[in-house]
């Protein structure tokens, strides 16, 4: 069953809640890389049938949290530091990119829904929901992506996006990431393209750099990347 802080929205498709769900417990480290996900136990765990459950563990297949190990059932993925480089190379790319066109095209009602994500982000820092901040702040980077309008930059972008995401989530210190969000914010609300694709260039980069030098000692002695315990 769904526990009371876990999403639960009654207007979406089950397989979207399901999905949300178990993403959601991967980015809060209750599912660790390596983790045996069984679609049977997973039904009986949310009082669902197996259909919604198979449909939301192919999507974080699709998103590259899951591998398939067979019978019916995925593991979640571990990432080694060169998929931590590749990806990065990939987000710099394709999200400068979307900067870029959200400049160009973001609405007055666009940037509203920014500035109150952040806005909500940052309460949730002040009062230590955290992990609620986090969340907001991946809701502000798919935002930018909805506002870009383009639907081949997010079919790119979303088989990067949960494990992206993941690593934000363990790289990142909110008030910082927050202060970032909103010169990104800034830069796209200038309309100024060039200011939002070098904007978002800085972004990507220093947190690539954050986190290539915090796990540096774990890449020396571990071809695997996992959360910190």
């Amino acid at each position: 069953m769904f526990s009371a802080d876990e999403p639960n929205n009654k207007q979406q498709p089950l397989r979207e809640t399901v999905r949300e769900t178990i993403r959601r417990r991967i980015f809060e480290g209750h599912y660790a890389p390596g983790t045996r996900l069984v679609e049977r136990d997973l039904a009986a765990e949310f009082y669902v049938s197996r259909l919604p459950v198979r449909e939301a563990l192919r999507m974080l297949r699709q998103e590259g949290l899951l591998s398939d190990p067979g019978s019916r059932g995925a593991e979640v993925n571990p990432l080694s530091a060169k998929d931590v480089e590749d990806l990065f190379e990939m987000r710099e790319l394709l999200e400068v990119f979307a900067c870029r066109l959200a400049a160009t095209r973001a609405s007055s009602g666009d940037l509203k829904k920014l500035r109150d994500l952040l806005d909500h982000s940052a309460r949730c820092e002040a009062r230590g929901a955290k992990m609620a901040g986090y969340h907001a702040n991946i809701e502000f980077h798919e935002e930018i992506i909805r506002i870009a309008n383009n639907n081949f930059l997010r079919s790119s972008l979303d088989p990067l996006q949960g494990r992206m995401h993941w690593l934000f989530r363990h790289a990142s210190d909110l008030a910082d990431l927050i202060r970032e969000h909103r010169e990104l914010y800034e830069a796209i609300a200038s309309g100024d393209p060039a200011r939002a694709a070098a904007q978002a260039a800085s972004h990507v980069g220093k947190y690539r750099d954050e986190l290539m030098r915090s796990r540096g000692l774990m890449a020396r002695n571990s071809a695997r990347v996992t959360p910190p315990t």
